[in-house]
């Protein structure tokens, strides 16, 4: 029976000890099931559920692992906490993980894509009766830099709404309906097409601001920005820069080099940019806990994990 060890937040422990027991029943898996570091020695444990923010910030004692379970599509706490090893870390892929980005980044795009902006809050009181109507989806490109699992799925819908939709990853790939482009050279003829722009890539070293000065000035002029990825990916002072110069119409952010975002962030107060509290989307537990008995059903009849890490690229 395999020895499963959930090392998340605290503030989830209760709905995971219900919703793991759970899933394994539905998934016809027997397993110990321990939600507390102390109830079980670390030679012990074969699977571990961790989300960087419990008790558990070294794998080094837990000899016996088979995989680390990650419980959100990010993986950069994984992997500085783990040996360096073979050991599997398993980033979380689930149904209502990519449901919740997929309206977030959909939603936004439309906001930008029909300027709804000028009929919203006390600006919207100067207007006068003027029918500018905006273009059709299918006049409209969107680039998407980020063609994992999420990226994936909302570069599809979009797709499916009508939009022209670019989409970019470090190694080529095919999406239905979706130009695919790869590499730096590629990167930059992408970013020149985007009239919106959405940023889904995790933060490694390659991906550190590389939407930096010299791409941002790249973009066509009136460009609107949503970042659901990581905040390292963007140069915040050379966005504030062009959006002081209405080069870039509008940044939707919801991720950022330090979170909780500082009081005295200039980006709360600009009225060209959108602040959102890391709510793009989240794992639900109760999703979450199907996935993860999922895997560990995998690892017990000794098939290979799903959505495994490359260390080396960092995601």
């Amino acid at each position: 029976m395999p020895v499963v060890l959930y090392a998340g937040s605290p503030d989830k422990r209760s709905i995971y000890a219900r919703e793991l027991p759970r899933a394994a029943a539905e998934v016809g898996i027997e397993a110990a099931i321990y939600m507390d570091i102390h109830d079980i020695a670390p030679d012990r444990v074969d699977y571990l559920i961790f989300d960087g923010n419990g008790p558990v910030q070294d794998f080094t004692p837990f000899s016996r692992l088979k995989a680390i379970l990650n419980l959100w599509a990010g993986v950069e706490a994984a992997i500085r906490c783990a040996p360096p090893n073979d050991l599997p870390i398993v980033r979380m892929v689930e149904e209502s993980l990519s449901e919740g980005m997929r309206d977030y980044v959909v939603g936004h795009v439309l906001r930008h894509h029909l300027d709804m902006d000028r009929f919203l809050g006390p600006t919207c009181r100067d207007l006068k009766w003027e029918n500018e109507f905006p273009p059709l989806a299918r006049d409209r490109t969107v680039g998407i830099l980020g063609l994992g699992v999420l990226g994936a799925d909302c570069a599809q819908h979009l797709a499916r709404h009508g939009f022209r939709v670019l989409g970019w990853s470090r190694t080529p790939k095919k999406i239905e309906c979706v130009s695919c482009f790869s590499g730096s050279d590629e990167l930059n003829e992408l970013i020149g097409q985007s009239e919106i722009l959405v940023l889904l890539l995790p933060h490694t070293k390659d991906t550190f601001r590389i939407l930096n000065a010299k791409r941002i000035a790249m973009l066509p002029h009136g460009t609107c920005i949503v970042n659901a990825g990581r905040g390292a990916l963007i140069d915040h002072d050379a966005l504030l820069s062009a959006l002081d110069q209405s080069r870039i119409r509008h940044a939707t952010m919801d991720v950022f080099d330090v979170e909780p975002l500082p009081l005295d962030h200039p980006y709360w107060r600009h009225s060209r940019v959108t602040v959102t509290p890391h709510i793009a989307s989240v794992t639900r537990p109760a999703t979450a806990s199907k996935a993860i008995m999922r895997q560990i059903t995998r690892g017990e009849a000794g098939r290979a994990f799903e959505n495994t890490v490359e260390r080396m690229h960092g995601y």
